[in-house]
Order: structure tokens, then sequence, then C-alpha cells
């Protein structure tokens, strides 16, 4: 299984900028592909960008299409989600997660521990 850690959540002001990191170990990772979620108070966890390890194939929420960038760094283990354009509706705790198949919650297969993201209006 691989382990993930995620960094760089914050407080910001609407249309600021902010990079999320989730750094990946163990033996297995390279087998997945990487994604973030989100989850607002009271509302379900949603789909926000996911990458593939092998080809960088990305996958982006139409919500945050145009706005946010998912990029990984093979010789780091890491994955990158940079967000610009920061609205209040991005307020959410955001979850890293590696998954395989159709990007979903219920093709997870290890999940980091979540960095909040308030972005006030």
């Amino acid at each position: 299984q691989v382990q993930l850690v995620e960094s760089g959540g914050g407080l910001v002001q609407a249309g600021d900028s902010l990079r999320l990191s989730c750094a990946a170990s163990g033996r297995t990772f390279n087998s997945y592909s990487m994604g973030w979620f989100r989850q607002a108070p009271g509302k379900d966890r949603e789909s926000v960008a996911a990458i593939t390890w092998s080809l960088g194939t990305t996958y982006y929420a139409d919500s945050v299409k145009d706005r946010f960038t998912i990029s990984r760094d093979n010789t780091k283990n890491t994955v990158y989600l940079q967000m610009n354009s920061l609205k209040p509706e991005d307020t959410a705790v955001y979850y890293c997660a590696a998954f395989s198949g159709v990007f979903s919650t219920e093709a997870v297969d290890s999940w980091g521990q979540g960095t909040q993201v308030t972005v006030s209006s």
C-alpha cells in the first residue's frame, strides 16, 4: 500500500493562489494513478483532479477546469495541485488519493490525511 502525506493548505483571499503537495511512499506507488478530492462541511467528498502515473493524462472537474492544474514529479514521488483564482466555494478539506481504475472514491486504495483550504471573500 502507498502512504500519502499532504501539505500546502491555508487561509487565502478570493483570487489568490495555493499549491498543494502530496508526497507518496511505498513500494507499489508507481502502479497507481493519483488524484485530489475535496470535502466541504455538510457535503459529500467530490473529485477535483487526477493524473495517471505513467502517461500523465489529466482529468479535471468542471468546477476547477482552467483554474487548477495537477502535475507530478516522478523523481520525488510527489503530486501537486496548483490552485489559481481561488473562490470561496473552493473552501474544503483537500485529500490526496492513490487509485486504480475510474477516478472515484470507490476506486481509492489510499488516502492522505487531508489539508484545509479556506478562501475568504
